[in-house]
């Protein structure tokens, strides 16, 4: 599985703590971890909270990653804007228990995480520990596990429901202030690593275009 992650700006000095986690756990699982950025405070590229949507939202539909590793202060604002965006589907993880219990009943595809409430001595092994409850497991399975079946039924009625109340991605694209477009996608390893594993034409080229490549 690819895992992307983002980092926004009021975070960013924080942001090889959390790759360093997020790698820790997740390449011995035979995942692949690729950083979007923020690298650190000083990046020329700036991303916001609601950066961290749109990022989040061209690399599922893209194709280009199978989850989405975000968050910000509180993670709640990341989770907001990554949940405006059609095909993603954000929890906000907190702690481990949430992580298992987001994978197992909501099994969705990004997660988003506060970095600065709650962030002190030992972060780093909580956001393992999350990582951890989250990655290791087969996602999907249902808590309680008699439940499964209902659980599985609900997903597929919140995502048909999201499909009908959102815009496909590129139209989306289309959409959105350009500048702010522009901006999300002007990270310093974004073209590098996006195009090499984008899978979606339409997305891809639109991009290509707002970026001038």
């Amino acid at each position: 599985m690819k895992i992307a992650l983002i980092i926004e700006n009021s975070q960013a000095a924080k942001s090889e703590i959390v790759h360093n986690a997020l790698k820790t756990v997740a390449e011995p699982l035979g995942h692949s971890v690729h950083h979007y950025g923020m690298y650190t405070p000083e990046d020329k590229a700036s991303l916001t909270y609601v950066m961290n949507g749109l990022l989040a939202g061209i690399l599922l539909n893209s194709r280009a990653a199978d989850f989405v590793v975000t968050g910000c202060g509180t993670g709640m604002g990341s989770m907001l804007a990554c949940n405006s965006m059609p095909g993603v589907f954000c929890g906000l993880v907190i702690d481990p228990t949430d992580a298992f219990l987001f994978g197992q009943i909501n099994d969705g595809n990004c997660l988003s995480m506060p970095y600065a409430k709650g962030f002190g001595w030992a972060a780093e092994l909580n956001l393992q520990d999350c990582y951890r409850k989250l990655f290791e497991h087969e996602r999907g399975a249902g808590y309680p596990k008699e439940r499964a079946a209902i659980m599985a039924k609900n997903r597929g009625i919140l995502k048909d429901l999201k499909a009908a109340s959102c815009k496909d991605m590129l139209s989306v694209l289309k959409s959105v202030d350009q500048d702010l477009l522009k901006a999300a996608v002007s990270g310093e390893k974004f073209q590098q690593l996006f195009f090499t594993n984008c899978q979606d034409d339409a997305i891809g080229s639109y991009i290509r275009g707002v970026l001038g490549a």
